[in-house]
């Protein structure tokens, strides 16, 4: 069966993707694939993902690339480092989307019930 990515890139040299470590985002989990002959794959169920954040050096910003961090609970990988990847703020966004949409579906399948839309939590009173 053919996954479907929502994104993917290369971690880049010189903004170039030149590498051969590959990311990818699926609609319930995050892929880095590392290696030319021996191949390392590693990938984290989104809904597991605690936080992300962003890096970019100098030479990063110049090259229009960044080093997004993922801190999850997974157990045999708890942090992913996709290094040099183009537009880092656009897939951080992306991804944080994309986890709370895994997580509020998560928590439906746990509940049983459909999780009430996030207005429904807000005072009244106000």
């Amino acid at each position: 069966m053919e996954q479907t990515y929502l994104w993917s890139d290369r971690k880049r040299f010189l903004g170039m993707p030149l590498t051969f470590t590959r990311y990818a985002l699926s609609e319930d989990r995050l892929f880095v694939s590392q290696g030319f002959l021996n191949l390392t794959d590693e990938e984290v169920l989104l809904y597991r993902v605690r936080d992300v954040t962003t890096s970019r050096s100098l030479m990063q910003r110049l090259l229009g690339v960044g080093t997004v961090t993922v801190l999850s609970s997974d157990k045999t990988q708890p942090t992913l480092v996709l290094k040099n990847v183009k537009d880092p703020i656009a897939f951080k966004e992306l991804l944080h989307k994309q986890v709370e949409k895994m997580k509020d579906k998560r928590r439906t399948q746990m509940a049983g019930m459909p999780v009430p839309p996030p207005e429904d939590f807000e005072d009244k009173d106000e």
